[in-house]
């Protein structure tokens, strides 16, 4: 069984509406997994996913990057949504690190051992969040834009860092691919990537498949970066 609990925290004056789980009988201090949605908002998908890593045994919590739990439902109102914080990653990092205040603050958050994860523009906001030097375990990018911010000074990566990514991926293609791996070559980063051939973005949801869009879910590669999750969370978090 799982305790499920809606936690509102604040980044300045935006009252931002997360989601956590956790084992119902967990004893002691537990690792904190947060889950960063993708441009949609704090939806069904992102706090399923924070359920599944609770029952790995870690608190699963799925943060709002937007405020008030708000959804896009055409790609028009996901597109105005995410805008503003493709244009100023600092405010991107801001809503991060207001997200990580807050998971210290759960009820038996081992605040020694916080990681995330991040699907599409979550995979972002994840890898932003390792970019900035926080103090966190890993970061895990699950068909992430990989785009480094320019209005922010690169400072030392503390977190590992797990990059699942298709090969085909109109969004992030194989040339944002290239850069990024010399992105973090030059940063001494303890990265690694698993490229999955003929995968296309958004690979993890069925609900976000749409080929015209170059969104296209695929069973075996979502199948197979949530079992090289487990394995990089069984080494960096125990």
């Amino acid at each position: 069984m799982l305790k499920t609990q809606e936690l509102s925290y604040q980044d300045g004056d935006i009252t931002l509406k997360g989601y956590y789980a956790v084992k119902s009988d967990a004893q002691g201090k537990k690792p904190v997994v947060l889950v960063v949605h993708d441009w949609t908002g704090r939806n069904t998908f992102a706090m399923k996913k924070a359920e599944k890593l609770a029952e790995l045994g870690y608190i699963g919590f799925a943060i709002d990057m937007y405020g008030n739990a708000i959804c896009g439902k055409t790609k028009e109102e996901k597109m105005a949504l995410i805008q503003p914080f493709m244009q100023k990653r600092s405010l991107l990092l801001q809503r991060m690190l207001a997200a990580l205040n807050a998971a210290k603050n759960i009820e038996s958050a081992d605040t020694q051992r916080i990681a995330a994860i991040g699907f599409c523009f979550g995979g972002l906001c994840a890898l932003d969040l390792a970019r900035s030097g926080a103090d966190i375990k890993g970061s895990v990018s699950f068909h992430g834009l990989l785009n480094p911010p320019t209005d922010l000074t690169p400072q030392k990566i503390k977190a590992q860092i797990l990059v699942l990514h298709g090969a085909a991926d109109p969004m992030a293609p194989i040339d944002q691919v290239a850069a990024f791996i010399r992105e973090m070559n030059e940063a001494q980063a303890k990265w690694q990537m698993d490229l999955y051939g003929n995968v296309r973005h958004a690979f993890t949801n069925p609900e976000a498949n749409d080929r015209d869009f170059g969104t296209v879910y695929d069973a075996t590669a979502d199948n197979r970066s949530w079992i090289a999750m487990q394995n990089f969370f069984a080494e960096i978090l125990g």
